[in-house]
């Protein structure tokens, strides 16, 4: 059998394999696109337009959807190279019915008005699904959601908490906080009992994971009570009492986590704002000087907490890969953002796989906004899993083709399942 041929066979394996995609940004009460719209202003594909000289006046909320698409389209052949485009041409041609030749700006009207006639059909949802072979998405929802008017055994909730950390000393997040849980925090104490709330609550709604996005610059550590107390009875605050007031939250929320035992996902690394004048969420970068050395009293006070922990940088995979080396609580998760293109993810797979154990590997999530994009990204994945697979295990006669494919099914599926106890 041919290599290429290989790779065909345990691709077309892998996509048998029913999805659990465990970290997205879907909205589950409008979870699939509307039209054209909301593929191309995915920030991906807005980031990459403006980059290629695309003026930010077409993506005001205001701009006209069919006139900002035909746009997009037109800056199109400036990024045909990318990564991206190769989701979007997929999108085009399983959800759409439509060829790459049929998708440029001498055909936006038509592109435009078949997306409207697709995706809001009734049982677009269903079909979405179906296509996909997507059993369940994991959801990003802040601590004050209520979690209510969708499926939670599909759109599975996960308690994003970087609003709690990162502004508890504001007092619009208090309120917000008083209102959700029915406590007002004015003490540790209460922070604890508010936490606790959140989390049962969560819980109840079939939660599996809590998780947070962090600056480059953060290094939990314990804060006592009484130390949390003084600082959030304070007026102002200097930067280094907002960081303490912020390590205090967060060592609650991993104490949290630790008693009713959910994951905690850190995802690190994020600078905020590098480029000022950037579109929507093309403004953050990563900072090389993040180091998982940060994390150590966190790893080491939580060993029965696992830690799924995502990095921006490829450069940082290395790192994560000892970390999981050697901690059983810390778990590679996915290519996040910067990393999430094939040159990037073929790497880091195949040092995950050589140096991890394959039991503490999730092999990827889709980060999505909008449920189409979930196919695309995880084929992306599947076709570099299947040529990692065929190039270091079946060939080197190390896993026969049905083994190979049951590695595959573990960072796709299995993991998912019993690290947040699906």
């Amino acid at each position: 059998m041919t290599s290429s041929q290989l790779q065909q066979d345990l691709y077309s394996g892998l996509c048998e394999i029913p999805l659990i995609d465990p970290h997205s940004h879907i909205e589950p009460l409008s979870p699939v696109s509307s039209t054209i719209d909301d593929i191309l202003g995915y920030h991906y594909y807005t980031e990459l337009s403006h980059s290629a000289g695309m003026p930010q006046d077409y993506l005001a909320k205001d701009f006209p959807k069919a006139e900002r698409v035909a746009r997009l389209l037109e800056y199109l052949p400036r990024i045909d190279n990318t990564a991206q485009y190769s989701w979007f041409v997929e999108i085009a041609e399983v959800f759409l019915g439509l060829s790459k030749d049929q998708i440029g700006a001498d055909n936006a009207a038509t592109v435009f008005q078949t997306s409207v006639e697709r995706f809001q059909h009734k049982d677009w949802e269903k079909t979405v699904f179906q296509k996909t072979n997507l059993e369940k998405i994991f959801l990003t929802n802040e601590f004050d959601d209520p979690l209510a008017g969708f499926d939670p055994q599909v759109y599975v909730p996960c308690l994003r908490t970087d609003s709690l950390v990162f502004q508890i000393g504001n007092p619009a997040v208090q309120e917000r906080l008083a209102k959700a849980t029915g406590i007002t925090v004015e003490n540790a104490q209460q922070l604890k009992q508010a936490i606790t709330a959140l989390f049962q609550h969560f819980l109840s709604k079939n939660a599996k994971a809590c998780a947070i996005s962090l600056p480059p610059d953060f290094a939990p550590v314990a804060v006592d009570d009484a130390n949390f107390d003084r600082l959030f009875a304070q007026k102002s605050r200097t930067a280094e009492e907002e960081r303490l007031l912020a390590c205090a939250v967060f060592w609650k929320l991993a104490e949290a986590c630790r008693e009713f035992s959910l994951p905690f996902d850190l995802m690190i690394g994020v600078n905020r704002r590098v480029y000022e004048n950037g579109v929507f969420q093309g403004q953050d970068l990563f900072d090389q000087r993040t180091s998982l050395l940060q994390y150590r009293a966190l790893f080491n006070a939580f060993p029965t907490v696992k830690f799924p922990v995502s990095v921006l940088t490829s450069g940082q995979n290395q790192e994560l890969v000892a970390y999981s080396w050697i901690f059983p609580n810390v778990i590679p998760n996915g290519h996040w953002w910067y990393s999430n293109i094939p040159a990037y993810i073929g790497r880091d797979l195949q040092e995950r796989l050589q140096a991890v154990p394959k039991t503490k590997l999730i092999g990827y999530y889709s980060d999505a906004y909008k449920l189409e994009f979930v196919l695309p990204k995880f084929n992306m994945y599947r076709r570099i899993l299947a040529q990692v697979l065929a190039e270091n295990f079946v060939q080197t006669g190390n896993l026969n083709e049905t083994q190979a494919i049951q590695l595959g099914k573990r960072l796709l599926r299995d993991n998912t399942r019993e690290i947040f106890r699906i």
